[in-house]
């Protein structure tokens, strides 16, 4: 190895970190993963609602939406293998008025476009017989291989895996800067220097501020908070219910998430903040939730039905004045580093699919190639 104390190093011990991690490992190039946390999956990982999605909402020839797709796929299988808690729930995409309606007709076509075949129109019927508690939609389709993972089942069993494999984890490691040296990398982490010939920087929402520091002209993460409220009172619900997304939303809608326990919740909303970590503050009014609630039930709900349940922050590339959506970006670097950036949902269902083409990358092929 000689200057070197590693060929490859992986910022980040999120989901896709670890499976980036699993997958260079099993190529036959071990990494080591560093993170500044106490153990895997606790940043923006730990605050995913653990949809799994069928990749129906972006352009078919975006990165985003392919590896969404054959991502997918590959989680499906293991989740099978490697028993990690899931189900494939089903998702209802709802519309209740003429325009809702033909939003919903271009979203089927652009689901078949990007090799989502099997999301179908449903009769309003149907959606009422699988959800009793569901109001009755004008029109409505539906998504069977949409569904809910647990998170973090999943990313501590891509750990294990990588580590088996022969990947190494340096916890309380989080890196404070990186810099070019000649035939690689030196990374001042809170553990101690170290140097790299390659670097697969999949640090979330910090992605950008490391990527920056050797690729000035790498864009912006803009941070992108998300709201959750918990129905209290149990919901006869099993499956997803989306609204149809609107072409100025931030996120995919207020829609219902039922969990592996049972209960369902509403959100997440999408407001963006200066803090890549405001995971705090007060609650948001319940208001928007109990109205985008109301809407897609035809139980009678109250105030007092909903608790407040957390909060995730999404690192968008989208910013708050900008008018359409960003495609992830895995910008690969002349000297070695490959930057993951953008990597919002549906970047958990993504993850193993994303995890292949770094393995690629490492081989030395176009990451981003199809």
């Amino acid at each position: 190895m000689g200057p070197f104390d590693v060929d490859v190093l992986v910022i980040g011990a999120g989901v896709v970190g670890c499976a980036a991690a699993r997958a260079l490992a099993e190529a036959g190039i071990p990494p080591m993963v560093v993170d500044a946390a106490a153990r895997e999956g606790t940043g923006i990982t730990s605050r995913n609602s653990g949809v799994i999605h069928a990749g129906i909402y972006y352009p078919p020839h975006w990165l985003r939406t392919r590896l969404c797709v054959e991502g997918r796929e590959r989680l499906e299988r293991y989740c099978v293998a490697k028993q990690v808690p899931h189900r494939l729930c089903g998702k209802f995409v709802v519309a209740f008025d003429p325009a809702e309606v033909a939003r919903l007709e271009a979203l089927l076509r652009n689901a078949h476009a990007a090799g989502a075949t099997s999301v179908r129109p449903v009769a309003p019927a149907d959606v009422v017989r699988r959800g009793p508690e569901l109001r009755r939609p004008a029109a409505a389709l539906f998504s069977p291989g949409s569904g809910i993972v647990d998170p973090h089942v999943l990313t501590a069993r891509l750990r294990a895996d990588a580590e088996a494999a022969g990947a190494t984890f340096a916890f309380r490691g989080g890196v404070r800067r990186i810099e070019v040296v000649p035939g690689g990398f030196r990374l001042d982490t809170a553990r101690g220097p170290v140097r790299a010939r390659r670097v697969v920087n999949a640090a979330g929402l910090g992605a950008d501020v490391l990527a920056r520091q050797v690729v000035p002209s790498a864009p912006a993460i803009h941070p992108c908070r998300g709201d959750y409220f918990r129905i209290r009172r149990r919901l006869d619900l099993d499956v997803l219910v989306y609204p149809v997304r609107t072409p100025q939303s931030r996120g995919l809608g207020l829609h219902l998430t039922p969990d592996m326990g049972g209960a369902v919740r509403i959100g997440p909303s999408a407001r963006y903040v200066e803090a890549r970590d405001d995971f705090g503050g007060p609650a948001p009014d319940p208001g928007p939730f109990l109205a985008s609630a109301r809407r897609l039930l035809r139980s009678p709900l109250g105030r007092d039905d909903l608790v407040y349940d957390g909060c995730g922050i999404r690192p968008k590339l989208r910013g708050p004045d900008d008018p359409d959506e960003r495609d992830f970006l895995l910008l690969a670097a002349p000297e070695g580093a490959l930057h993951l950036l953008g990597i919002e949902s549906p970047g958990l269902t993504a993850a193993l699919a994303l995890a292949e083409r770094v393995a690629r990358w490492a081989r030395g092929d176009d990451p981003a190639a199809p």
